[in-house]
């Protein structure tokens, strides 16, 4: 016996399932299975029954249990949302189709650069009323982009390399848990920090990692960008500019996984395929909390850039000249189509009517820097980056470095660490997502990675 036949015999998917298998187990070594079938069959019609029955008891207390819990409902018909790009992986597009049957789901969208995820896809966008989905969010909690134009000529990085490679190792590190000795300040220490109890708990991880970068996809680079026409202060041109992606590292990671177990706690009534989406409701007390705990994690995240910017620019002897930023992995209280709603971006860049941001490419590819078209039904959002178009396990056991170099040579890219799993082909074509977007927001300028640092993950590139 397994599990299908149990739901065959009317048991609903879920933990249910396996306590009447395991019940079985016991069962069919005492009778023949017609009879077992039957009394699995009137065990769930009338559990009352059995609940003091020695063999069956425990089965029909599990029945009663998931008998009184809120049962499942979904919309009666799915919540409107657009897509954007071609050809995304049936993945993303079947966890899309599972967030807008939610009953809190308004609407939702879905950018050029998505790929699956847990819950909402990477590159989904959703609305809510009145409640907030951890895991639509996020693991890493307002991981953002942060871009500093320098009134440096981009003609003078072949004489500053050393000076700019020097910079990146002094003032940049990387790696999961990775903090510095000597302890760096910032204001965003002195907030509250026990507005929640895993707040207050995880203050001394993020004072440790404060202006550290983490792993995975997340860089520190220096590139130029090539401005063609007058914003935002800055004459046509090209400068030097520091590109930055990273989030709120171990705290966020934290405060995500609590809140999105509780949620989950809270939901068993959900379908297995809808257990990542289980949701917090902003009138009580966990959905309070979670949003309060997200936002400080949206302050901490922009404090670590804050900190990278304002050390490699010391370091260098550069002034900053304008600077754009923005953050993905969020949840915004916003008003849409005449209602207040929760707007989720799970990586996702905000791009309403004037917004700027920053969309990044690969380590070969260029970025751009956006200003948005404000349009609806995209919830006012654009991607948040070319995307992966592999996942890590695959891009590890295809490529080797050697096969990356001609690529970064020809891009004039010096690589000074990474894993192999962020090389470049392990991503969409920056210029197709751009192209499939280009309702959503303008380009300004665009941004050509030249000295790259990402975490090490045990191969050296320059080597």
């Amino acid at each position: 016996m397994n599990g299908r036949d149990i739901t065959q015999l009317g048991y609903r998917e879920g933990p249910l399932v396996g306590l009447a298998l395991r019940v079985a187990k016991r069962a069919i070594k005492r009778m023949p299975r017609h009879e077992m079938d039957a009394a699995l069959t009137e065990i769930l019609a009338n559990p009352e029954k059995y609940a003091s029955d020695p063999l069956w008891g425990e089965l029909a207390a599990g029945i009663i249990e998931e008998r009184d819990r809120p049962y499942w409902i979904e919309r009666e018909t799915p919540a409107p949302y657009r897509v954007w790009g071609e050809g995304l992986e049936q993945g993303s597009l079947d966890q899309m189709n599972n967030a807008v049957r939610l009953p809190v789901a308004v609407a939702g969208a879905l950018m050029p650069d998505a790929h699956q995820g847990y819950g909402l896809p990477i590159g989904g966008v959703l609305a809510t009323e009145n409640a907030v989905i951890p895991y639509a969010v996020g693991v890493d909690i307002a991981c953002r982009m942060k871009l500093s134009v320098f009134d440096i000529p981009a003609s003078e990085m072949k004489r500053l390399n050393d000076s700019l490679v020097n910079a990146l190792r002094r003032e940049t590190l990387f790696g999961a848990g990775a903090g510095f000795q000597r302890k760096h300040h910032h204001d965003v220490l002195d907030e509250d920090w026990s507005i929640t109890p895993i707040t207050k708990r995880i203050f001394d991880k993020a004072r440790h990692q404060i202006g550290t970068s983490g792993s995975g996809n997340h860089f520190v680079e220096f590139g130029t960008i090539t401005l063609e026409q007058p914003d935002r202060g800055l004459e046509p041109g090209q400068y030097l500019a520091l590109l930055s992606h990273s989030g709120s590292r171990g705290a966020g990671a934290q405060v995500a996984d609590h809140y999105s177990r509780l949620a989950r706690d809270l939901h068993p009534e959900l379908p297995p395929e809808l257990k990542y989406l289980a949701w917090l409701d902003m009138d009580a007390e966990p959905g309070q909390e979670y949003f309060a705990a997200m936002e400080l994690m949206g302050k901490y995240a922009a404090a670590n850039h804050a900190l990278i910017h304002q050390k490699i620019a010391k370091n260098i002897g550069g002034r900053v000249l304008a600077g754009v930023e923005n953050h993905h992995n969020f949840a915004w209280k916003e008003h849409h189509n005449g209602r207040d709603v929760i707007v989720h971006r799970k990586g996702a860049t905000p791009a309403g009517a004037g917004v700027m941001g920053v969309i990044p490419g690969s380590m070969a590819a260029p970025g751009f820097v956006v200003r948005g078209r404000g349009v609806a039904e995209s919830l006012q959002s654009a991607s948040h980056g070319a995307g992966r178009r592999m996942s890590r396990t695959a891009a590890t056991q295809q490529f080797r470095w050697n096969q990356i170099k001609p690529l970064l040579e020809q891009a004039g890219v010096q690589l000074l660490s990474a894993g192999i799993d962020e090389n470049p082909h392990a991503y969409k074509d920056i210029f197709s997502v751009m192209a499939q977007q280009r309702d959503l927001v303008d380009v300004i300028a665009r941004f050509d990675p030249k000295i790259v640092r990402m975490a090490d993950a045990g191969e050296r590139p320059e080597d």
